[in-house]
């Protein structure tokens, strides 16, 4: 191993004269060679010092670890996800100047790091040879708005968490923004007011989330949605994810996009949720294998198959070429009469009904969250709830492994227009257990689609649901289980029935919904079916 040198505090100039500061780690004797370059709002000291600055460094690369605007002695004001694109190109450029730069560089990091790498890697010209990116997309604006619902419980913690940060033991911040997040959110006070109870005072990224919750497709998100551009991104990409992390969805469309375009990402989905500690060494060792191949020319650690992916239940890992993999076939799982579930087509019946209430909300136990354990957990209490409908297949025959996107197709009917479709898959053991495996929430207005062409009841819309995707064996004796509601308190914010702004507060309404599951509405789960291995 290398020693390594370190020059903290380094002044990097932006165009509108503000400073980034830079701590600069540098292998002893190692002259000019490529960098490792990462972009944080949360700091470059401690582990993120030792684990990125010197892990890489001990490997003959130079790494710089910049703090993002605002924070952690850099100039300006902190605008999340705004200012990422100039100021990284203008990091880029300064790097370029510097006596120690070998004349390539690379970048890495996770979740808001990993965005950093976005925001300039279509921008960053062919000197850029490689991505390491984890727990992260390109845009962050359908985890915030998943479905078209507020996603609360993130957007909340992770604003107050970088509000902490950026004050005296502000290191603290990681283990009380989710305290004060939840006590804010049971407390049943507007949308627009939770901020002064989990901070103390407003915060302008969360109130700017609130006010363009109703129509993300609005001049705010521009230039903070990469997306469109990642299929122009010539450096190699490899991308590390987990099962139960809040933005896998989207991780999984910036895969596909280099796909399109004829990119061969590397990609590795382990059963791990976003604040996971266990994905910190395969983050490291998968990093560093990629950097030692187009950094330095030795791809000898590289494994031949580009995608790993863990599979639940079955609890191994498996390679594979591709994402989606081969050889899955869609099968539909079919809402039945008698709260069953099966492949078997559904029978005329009557609607299946709830009432949901908006002033109390229907909760969520698990599912994937910012600063939170997402890790499945035991739904039987839920279950027993009347706004919960839950339809079970028979006891498996035999194992049964689902490895692909998820989907959902409702048929519902709800008394007001305005009223979220929230779907959840769980894997029942023998003795009563019921695990979440994977969810997705679709929140419906005025203008949401009809029922299929034909007769059928009036006011009938057919929803679609995009749930998480999965890696899962279903084992022999275990069973299936959908669950459908309207509500998943307070992961995503509760649906007044109005209609009305999110940050109105205003009067509520409870919505009577029913769901359709007969021949001429067929309402199913979409799950990805393998043969299973092993």
């Amino acid at each position: 191993m290398r020693h390594v040198r370190l020059q903290r505090d380094l002044p990097v100039p932006m165009p509108d004269g503000v400073r980034l500061l830079a701590d600069h780690y540098a292998p002893a004797g190692a002259g000019r060679a490529p960098v490792v370059l990462v972009r944080s709002p949360y700091g470059r000291r401690g582990l993120f010092g030792f684990v990125y600055g010197r892990g890489f460094a001990r490997q003959g690369l130079h790494v710089v670890i910049q703090s993002c605007r605002g924070g952690f002695g850099s100039g300006g004001t902190l605008d999340p996800l705004g200012d990422e694109h100039e100021d990284g190109l203008a990091t880029i450029a300064w790097l370029r100047e510097q006596p120690w730069y070998g004349g390539s560089f690379a970048m890495f990091g996770p979740s808001y790091l990993g965005y950093t790498q976005w925001a300039v890697a279509p921008y960053a010209g062919p000197e850029l040879k490689a991505l390491a990116t984890q727990i992260t997309a390109s845009q962050f604006r359908d985890a915030a708005y998943v479905g078209g619902a507020f996603a609360l419980e993130s957007a909340l913690s992770w604003t107050t968490l970088t509000d902490g940060m950026s004050r005296r033991l502000g290191g603290a911040a990681v283990l009380t923004a989710p305290r004060s997040t939840r006590r804010a959110v049971l407390s049943g006070r507007p949308v627009a007011e939770l901020d002064l109870l989990s901070a103390g005072h407003p915060l302008p990224f969360f109130q700017d989330l609130v006010a363009h919750h109703a129509d993300p497709a609005v001049p705010y998100w521009d230039k903070r949605d990469f997306s469109p551009k990642v299929g122009e991104v010539d450096a190699a990409v490899t991308m590390l994810g987990g099962w139960y992390d809040v933005f896998l969805p989207w991780q999984l469309q910036d895969y596909a996009a280099l796909r399109r375009a004829g990119r061969r990402p590397y990609l590795t989905i382990g059963p791990w949720y976003h604040i996971d500690a266990r994905h910190a060494r395969p983050t490291m060792a998968e990093a560093s294998a990629w950097f030692r191949a187009h950094l330095l020319g030795d791809p000898s650690r590289l494994r031949p198959d580009p995608v790993r992916l863990y599979v639940t239940g079955a609890e191994e890992w498996r390679d594979y070429p591709d994402w989606p993999v081969p050889g899955v076939r869609e099968r539909r799982w079919h809402l039945q009469h008698g709260f069953g579930l099966g492949e078997d087509g559904p029978q005329e019946a009557d609607p299946d009904r709830f009432r949901y209430d908006p002033a109390r909300p229907t909760p969520v136990i698990g599912g994937p969250v910012l600063l939170g354990d997402s890790r499945p957990r035991d739904q039987r209490r839920l279950e027993q709830r009347r706004d919960v409908l839950v339809y079970s297949s028979p006891a498996l025959r035999a194992d049964m492994e689902m490895i692909g996107p998820v989907r959902a197709e409702l048929f519902v009917r709800s008394s007001t227009p305005y009223v979220d479709v929230v779907v959840r898959v769980c894997d029942v053991a023998p003795d009563g257990r019921s695990l979440n495996v994977c969810e997705g929430v679709r929140r419906l207005g005025p203008a949401g689609p009809a029922g299929p062409a034909g007769p059928g009841p009036e006011g009938v819309r057919r929803a679609e649901i995009d749930l998480w995707p999965i890696a899962h064996r279903f084992r022999r004796g275990h069973r299936v289980r959908v669950h459908v509601a309207a509500g998943a308190y307070p992961t995503i914010a509760r649906n007044p029935g109005t209609g009305d702004p999110l940050a109105a507060g205003g009067p509520m309404v409870p919505a009577d919904v029913e769901v359709f599951h007969s021949p001429g509405l067929p309402s199913a789960v979409v799950l990805p079916l393998c043969a299973p291995q092993g």
